[in-house]
């Protein structure tokens, strides 16, 4: 059993690819960024070269991933245990920003890194992965309709972006304008508006092994309390029905119990929970 590492998403995908596609729910986020890898280069999240590795038994099987485009924090699928102290061998001499991994194996993780690397970690949010059962409208809905954005909407889409990675705490990513183009191409992006307004909107990814990820759900904090970001994840959620996602999924921030609850009003449920933590010198 090893990990082995390589920074060619092509090798990757034939390598690891059918073990993602195995559980599309869980591996969503890595099934997006392999495609958008694919479609837009290796750069296509900052100048620097993505990691990509799988963890194989002794019979060839990939039992485990990870992957990094950084300066992001390398994720990790689920892994086996063995795999864990095992990574933390693999990746020595690396730099990492930070990781994101599954809840039952981020400490075993932080805790071999820390000792390695000689790195302080800190945990910076705790996530919760959501897949709907059935969608559920909010029985009295705010006022106004949802519609797609277009190219008109860029600036406004801009200024969102920033807000939403300014006030969740993280970098605001390099690659905001080419992603707000990559969205408006598939018709991503529903807005609620009230009054001929934008209030709210929800981006939704491309489809991957039949699942779709709400990936951004964002409403002005003066424009908050109204209903008007469930009722963009309703029609974001739509959408993606309409368009053939056999699953939609989303992911929460446990910090906010708001937002968890309104999701599991909407029909969402949970299915597992992760961990981000950041190292530093």
């Amino acid at each position: 059993m090893a990990w082995h590492l390589t920074d060619d998403v092509e090798t990757f995908h034939a390598t690891a690819g059918e073990f993602l596609q195995a559980r599309p729910i869980e591996h969503t986020t890595l099934l997006t960024l392999v495609d958008t890898l694919r479609r837009r280069g290796p750069h296509a999240y900052g100048p620097l070269d993505p990691v990509f590795g799988w963890w194989s038994t002794p019979a060839g099987r990939v039992a485990g991933v990870l992957l990094q485009t950084p300066p992001h924090p390398m994720m990790f699928s689920e892994l086996p245990p063995r795999a864990v102290p095992a990574a933390i061998e693999a990746l020595s001499g690396r730099h990492l920003s930070g990781v994101n991994l599954t809840a039952d194996a981020v400490d075993g993780f932080s805790a071999g890194w820390r000792a390695r690397a000689g790195v302080r970690a800190h945990v910076v949010r705790r996530t919760r992965l959501h897949r709907l059962a059935t969608l559920t409208p909010p029985p009295a809905p705010p006022p106004g309709r949802a519609r797609y954005a277009g190219p008109a909407d860029g600036a406004l889409l801009l200024g969102w972006l920033l807000a939403f990675h300014d006030e969740i705490g993280e970098r605001r990513p390099d690659d905001t304008p080419a992603k707000i183009n990559d969205f408006l191409e598939y018709g991503g992006v529903v807005l609620w508006e009230d009054a001929g307004s934008p209030m709210s909107m929800a981006i939704r990814s491309r489809p991957a092994a039949g699942t779709v990820r709400i990936q951004i759900v964002y409403t002005p904090p003066v424009q908050r309390g109204r209903g008007y970001a469930g009722a963009a994840t309703v029609a974001a959620t739509q959408a993606a029905l309409d368009t053939g996602a056999h699953d939609v999924v989303l992911n929460t921030d446990l910090a906010n119990p708001t937002s968890n609850a309104l999701y599991q009003r909407l029909g969402y449920r949970p299915v597992e929970d992760r961990v981000i933590v950041e190292f530093t010198a």
